[in-house]
C-alpha cells in the first residue's frame, strides 16, 4: 500500500510540521528553566534564546557565547532551540552570527531575524549567515524565521516568504502597532482589539496567506495575558481558527500548555481523518464514500496534513493509522 506522501504530494515541497509553540527566554536562568520544562513535557514547544532583548548592553558577546554553549549542552535533548539575533540596525547582529554559528550551528534549530524593513534586509543577513556557515564547514543550511513587524516587511511579505531558507513568518504585534504613530490605539495590542482592528486584521491575514502559499509556517504574536489560562487559550484558538496561524509565541511558562492545547486539531476530526485515509489507502487512493460523503485526493491532502499535525502536536493517532502511516521512515 502506498504512503500518502508518495501519492498526494508528488513533486511538491512537503509542508513543515513544527511545534505549535515558540517560547522566548532572555536570561540564562529562564532558558535553563525552559529547557527543563521542554524535557519534562517533550518537544511540544521550541525554545528561542533571545539575544535582541535578552543581552545586557555591553555584554552582547558574552550573551551570545552563553547561548551557543546552552545549545550544545546535554540539556538540549530535543534539538529544538533557536536564537533571535539583534536587528539589522544594531551593530551586534553580525557578532551574534559569528559567535553562535561556528560553535552551535550543527544543533541550532533556527535563526530569527527581527525588525527587517524589506526583503533585501533578509537577504543581507542571509548572505552573512551563509558566509559564516561556509567558513565553519557546516553540512546544513540553518533555517530562518522572519519577524514581520514593520511597514516595509509587510509590504515585502510575499517576497520574504519565498526565500528558500525561510521556514516561519512571525507577526510582531507590539512593534507593528507602535509603528503607526498612535493611529492604532493601544487597545489593539490585546484582545479583542488585536483580532478586530482593520489594520491589524489586514496584517495578520496577509502574513498568514503569504506564509501558507509558500509552504512556510505562520506564527502568531504573543498574548500579554500571563495568568488567565482561558484568555490565553482563547487567543490561541482565534489565531488558529480565524486567521490560519499554526504556531504562536509564548513569553511565560504559564502560556505554553494552553497555547499548545488550542493549536491542536479537534480529536473527533483526527478520528475521521484516520478513517478516511485508511479507506483511501485500501482503495489505492481512488475516490471513496465516508459517512455518505464523497472524498478524493483533494480532501485526502487536507486530512493527511491534519493527521500529521495531530501527531506533531502530541495527539494520539488511532492505532492502525499510526502503524500504517508513521511507523518507520517514509
Amino acid at each position: 500500500m502506498r504512503h500518502p506522501n508518495q501519492v498526494l504530494f508528488a513533486g511538491e515541497k512537503p509542508f513543515l510540521m513544527m511545534p505549535a509553540v515558540d517560547h522566548y527566554a532572555g536570561s540564562e536562568k529562564l532558558m535553563g528553566k525552559a529547557l527543563d520544562l521542554q524535557n519534562e513535557l517533550g518537544p511540544i514547544f521550541d525554545l528561542t534564546c533571545d539575544c535582541e532583548d535578552g543581552a545586557a548592553i555591553g555584554a552582547e558577546r558574552e550573551h551570545a557565547a552563553m547561548v551557543a554553549a546552552l545549545i550544545m549542552s546535554d540539556a538540549n535533548r530535543h534539538g529544538r532551540v533557536g536564537v533571535r539575533i539583534h536587528d539589522i540596525g544594531n551593530a551586534h547582529w553580525r557578532e551574534d552570527i559569528e559567535i553562535i554559528v561556528p560553535r552551535a550551528g550543527q544543533r541550532l534549530a533556527f535563526l530569527t531575524l527581527p525588525k527587517v524593513a524589506s526583503s533585501e534586509d533578509v537577504l543581507t543577513q542571509l548572505r552573512e549567515l551563509r558566509r559564516v556557515s561556509a567558513v565553519s564547514e557546516l553540512e546544513r543550511r540553518i533555517p530562518v524565521h522572519v519577524l514581520i513587524e514593520t511597514h516595509g516587511a509587510l509590504r515585502d511579505v510575499w517576497e520574504i516568504a519565498a526565500i528558500p531558507e525561510v521556514e516561519s513568518l512571525d507577526f510582531g504585534l507590539m512593534d507593528f502597532v507602535s509603528g503607526h504613530h498612535g493611529a492604532i490605539p493601544g487597545s489593539a495590542m490585546k484582545s479583542p482589539g488585536q483580532f478586530e482592528h482593520p489594520l491589524i486584521v489586514r496584517a495578520k491575514c496577509e502574513i498568514s496567506a503569504a506564509a501558507l502559499a509558500n509552504g512556510v509556517v505562520p506564527s502568531h504574536n504573543v498574548t500579554t495575558e500571563l495568568r488567565n489560562l482561558d484568555i490565553i487559550r482563547d487567543n490561541a484558538r482565534r489565531a488558529r481558527n480565524e486567521f490560519g496561524y499554526l504556531r504562536m509565541w509564548s513569553i511565560h511558562p504559564n502560556q505554553i500548555v494552553p497555547i499548545f492545547e488550542a493549536m491542536r486539531p479537534d480529536f473527533s476530526e483526527v478520528e475521521s481523518a484516520a478513517a478516511i485515509l485508511l479507506a483511501a489507502q485500501d482503495n489505492d487512493w481512488g475516490p471513496i464514500q465516508y459517512q455518505g460523503q464523497l472524498h478524493d485526493r483533494a480532501s485526502y491532502r487536507y486530512y493527511w496534513e491534519l493527521l500529521a499535525r495531530a501527531r506533531a502536536t502530541g495527539m494520539c493517532v488511532p492505532g492502525v493509522a499510526a502503524r500504517r502511516f508513521f511507523t518507520g521512515s517514509r
